[in-house]
């Protein structure tokens, strides 16, 4: 007898406080949630430098690839390509010095470079510990993306460093 009493107050109390719910609170409609689908595109060099193109932006990001990283060595300056800069793809657009050697960086495209990395003015090495991650180099809106075509994939990319070992 208590448990239906029990009861008949429980559904009693829940249908009174929907009842004192203004009628808007019971229907919020949230949007759905906006999907943006990017796509980034890994193309490298022979000369292993590599660009991550963001076809949403149409920025791409330069740095060099760990197989160039650790054939420099412990890398000491990087010099950069100056912002809002033109570049032609070919062209070199700054070097890098280690303690082993100094290396020409090329354009592996061509448009406009947006930002630099300041950070490798103070911490060069950056390149060595996360060189397509942290170390990249600059960040370039390129003028011309059809040339990414002309570039190396990852598969390529990786059968070029295997026959330069050999």
């Amino acid at each position: 007898m208590f448990s239906a009493i029990r009861q008949a107050s429980r559904s009693g109390s829940v249908a009174l406080r929907a009842a004192r719910m203004p009628a808007t609170a019971a229907r919020v409609v949230r949007p759905a949630p906006t999907l943006v689908r990017t796509l980034i595109t890994k193309r490298y060099t022979k000369d292993h430098e590599m660009v991550a193109f963001d076809d949403a932006t149409s920025i791409g990001t330069v740095s060099i690839t760990d197989y160039a990283q650790s054939s420099l060595g412990d890398v000491v300056y990087v010099e950069l390509p100056e912002a809002e800069g033109e570049i032609t793809m070919g062209d070199q657009i700054g070097a890098v010095e280690s303690v082993k050697a100094a290396s020409d960086i090329y354009a592996p495209v061509s448009g406009t470079v947006t930002e630099v990395n300041k950070l490798l003015d103070d911490e060069p090495s950056l390149l060595n510990k996360s060189p397509e991650e942290k170390g990249w180099l600059c960040k370039v809106k390129l003028s011309e993306p059809s040339q990414l075509d002309e570039l190396l994939t990852e598969e390529q990319y990786k059968a070029h460093c295997d026959s330069e070992a050999h």
